[in-house]
């Protein structure tokens, strides 16, 4: 999941140089500007791709929930994968985690790392 993000970003990088080398040739702003804009956009799609991909707690290993957690903003990623694979196995019908939120506030993580490591997964 995260090569493939990791590939897309680099994919739209290397589009976004090389229409920004095209529009540079001559003397236009107009294409230096739309080729900034492709960039933009295609990193902000990136983004948007990664954080909208949640990863199962059931089947992901530890260092791939670490990995979606760290992409998610939280911090100690490692440790907190570790717990998430320790409490296995979660319901699938229980999409809110409502078992993992109760076995992590043990931790007191507070509720801004909470939410982070709920919203990075799935059952």
């Amino acid at each position: 999941m995260t090569k493939s993000v990791t590939f897309l970003g680099l994919a739209a990088l290397t589009t976004g140089v090389l229409l920004s080398g095209c529009a540079a040739s001559g003397d236009e702003t107009p294409g230096a500007s739309a080729a900034t804009s492709a960039v933009a956009a295609a990193a902000s799609a990136t983004r948007g791709a990664a954080t909208a991909t949640k990863i199962s707690a059931n089947t992901a290993s530890e260092p791939e929930i670490a990995a979606a957690l760290r992409a998610a903003g939280v911090s100690s990623p490692e440790r907190w994968a570790e717990e998430v694979v320790e409490y296995r196995p979660y319901a699938t019908d229980d999409t809110a985690l409502s078992r993992l939120r109760q076995k992590l506030a043990k931790y007191n993580p507070g509720e801004e790392t909470m939410n982070k490591i709920l919203a990075a997964l799935r059952p």
